[in-house]
């Protein structure tokens, strides 16, 4: 039985770490949900499987609802999912409200040049709508060169919890449907984050620059529609191995079409950018015809010397309001966003 000292302080505990949720201590993820799949690298335990593509096999090409969970390793293998049902992949990880722990790895090394397509050079190849993934890593590993693909984004209603997606000439994807990537770590040099059709929400994510003069976006939206990438609370971070002339050099993005259109809000900047935040697509004036190149609150150490170009918007607080999660993928969010991960 609770002491009375134990009963008055415990609405102020509960308020407490209701308020300040960093004080709930980190959740584990070190066994399979229940009803799960197992994939465990050199497995053979019966009813589990040594790869992603195996266990993907497996599963009914059905509706229904289904679930993986991957133990740690380097899965070496191009995935492409196409099942119409609901389907989520889990990565073993000691805490996973963060990709820092995360121990699962599908990796490959293809470049769109010999693979035939952007697409075709995904490592994860996501072709379905109702996906959703926690703390996996994805791995392009061919480098500099030419486009070589982590993720390559197809699908509706798909969300990407605490993963990390690590390559160097278009990294990711985002190229149809409406997606939410939060508390993750994007890393690449050259339009890493891109795409046409795609309507994207990047929430508190860590984004880590390799190229010097490379840009973060390439926005290919070809049409004035509902269509946008917008980023909220990120850190930007040189990448693992960058040279150190990628700081004061890279942009925000470039556009790849006419109507591309980009928000930054509330951006940290560990290493400054070209002080212009936004290029030119190849150097060509009209290329920003119809874009919208924007930043809200841009701030930290790189922050200090901008001087933005000349069709770029800083926002106001109010017009920054207007560019939200609901205004990237739809009022309905809330109905397939796991909220817990929501910045």
């Amino acid at each position: 039985m609770l002491s009375l000292v134990h009963r008055l302080l415990l609405p102020l505990i509960l308020t407490s770490l209701w308020t300040y949720p960093s004080l709930v201590q980190a959740a584990s993820r070190t066994s399979p949900p229940a009803g799960a799949i197992v994939v465990r690298a050199g497995t053979t335990t019966a009813g589990e499987f040594a790869t992603i593509t195996e266990a993907l096999d497996a599963l009914p090409d059905s509706t229904s609802t289904q679930s993986l969970f991957i133990y740690p390793g380097t899965y070496t293998e191009q995935i492409d999912i196409t099942r119409e049902g609901p389907l989520t992949i889990y990565g073993y990880t000691t805490d996973t409200t963060t990709y820092l722990s995360n121990t699962a790895i599908i990796s490959f090394n293809s470049p769109a040049n010999t693979a035939g397509s952007d697409d075709a050079s995904g490592t994860l190849r996501i072709h379905k709508d109702n996906f959703s993934m926690y703390n996996v890593d994805v791995k392009n590993t061919f480098g500099p060169g030419v486009q070589a693909i982590a993720l390559s984004q197809y699908g509706s209603q798909a969300g990407f919890y605490a993963c990390g997606f690590y390559g160097y000439q278009d990294t990711l994807y985002a190229n149809e449907g409406t997606q939410v990537y939060l508390k993750g770590y994007i890393e690449g040099g050259i339009d890493f984050i891109f795409g046409r059709e795609g309507s994207a929400y990047f929430g508190g994510n860590t984004i880590g620059v390799l190229a010097e003069g490379g840009s973060i976006t390439a926005s290919g939206r070809e049409t004035d529609d509902s269509g946008s990438y917008v980023f909220h609370q990120s850190t930007i971070v040189s990448g693992s191995g960058a040279p150190s002339t990628v700081a004061g050099t890279y942009f925000f993005g470039r556009p790849w079409s006419n109507f591309a259109k980009v928000i930054f809000e509330s951006t940290t900047l560990l290493i400054a950018p070209n002080p212009a935040l936004w290029s030119l697509w190849d150097g060509e004036a009209d290329s920003i015809s119809n874009v919208l190149n924007a930043d809200y609150n841009t701030t930290g150490p790189g922050a200090a010397n901008l001087d933005r170009a000349s069709w770029a918007v800083e926002l106001t607080s109010a017009e920054a309001g207007e560019y939200d999660i609901a205004s990237a993928v739809g009022s309905d969010w809330e109905d397939w966003v796991d909220t817990s991960y929501f910045v």
